[in-house]
């Protein structure tokens, strides 16, 4: 039985099948669509997430949050990480990367420091200072433009699986399938990937035919659609 929950089989390991982010998110909604309405919400992991996630929430009529969780990134290598960090600020390691690596505690430590920092900044600028909802009985949706290492998806779940929520799925437009596998072993959440793919080496960018860094103005445009009337922000 695949681990994947639902996708596009004639997908598979294929690339450049999305226009861009928000067509992915488009695409993503139709498997969705029995979610419609459902009491929950779709939760975004920026950047990349959010452009995916607003068009799911637009199609289902759900409520759109950010969730902020960051890459704890490799001191000589900034776009690869070694884990990820949670909004509680709990560390998820990859224990046998962090051997294979050599890395010291002192390196270890000033890393997920810099990246509590980081997430700081971030959940001031997306966030503004509010909250997150009750996430208790509710049917949660998270998401992200893709699945390559899952470290900060899997810190976004155990953070989510603390706060009792009736089920959580996992959206992605595209997906290592090994990832895949180990989050569903791991948090038993659901997973939906149009794209699965099953041979390395893997970029999450080769399954759009338009890649480029969301800037932190479209996300917040994009997450400025989906806040409540009246909800406060705080500099």
């Amino acid at each position: 039985m695949s681990s994947v929950w639902r996708e596009e089989p004639a997908w598979r390991d294929r690339s450049r099948l999305f226009a861009d982010r928000a067509a992915a998110g488009r695409l993503l909604a139709q498997k969705l669509i029995d979610f419609q309405g459902v009491d929950g919400l779709v939760l975004a992991i920026p950047a990349g997430g959010v452009p995916v996630a607003a068009a799911i929430a637009r199609t289902l009529h759900l409520p759109l949050e950010p969730i902020i969780v960051r890459k704890v990134q490799i001191p000589w290598n900034t776009e690869a990480g070694f884990g990820a960090l949670a909004p509680d600020g709990q560390v998820l390691v990859n224990e046998p990367l962090v051997r294979a690596l050599g890395l010291t505690p002192a390196q270890i430590e000033a890393q997920v420091a810099a990246t509590r920092q980081n997430l700081v900044q971030r959940e001031k600028l997306f966030r503004r200072g509010r909250p997150y909802p009750s996430f208790a009985g509710k049917t949660l949706i998270v998401v992200d433009d893709g699945l390559a290492s899952g470290y900060t998806m899997l810190a976004a779940l155990k953070f989510l699986s603390r706060q009792q929520p009736r089920e959580v799925i996992v959206a992605v437009p595209t997906g290592l399938l090994d990832t895949i596998e180990a989050i569903t072993a791991s948090t038993g959440a659901k997973v939906v990937c149009l794209n699965v793919c099953t041979r390395r080496p893997f970029a999450v960018a080769a399954a759009y035919r338009r890649w480029y860094d969301v800037a932190d103005a479209e996300v917040l445009q994009l997450l400025a659609e989906f806040r409540p009337e009246g909800s406060s922000a705080h500099a």
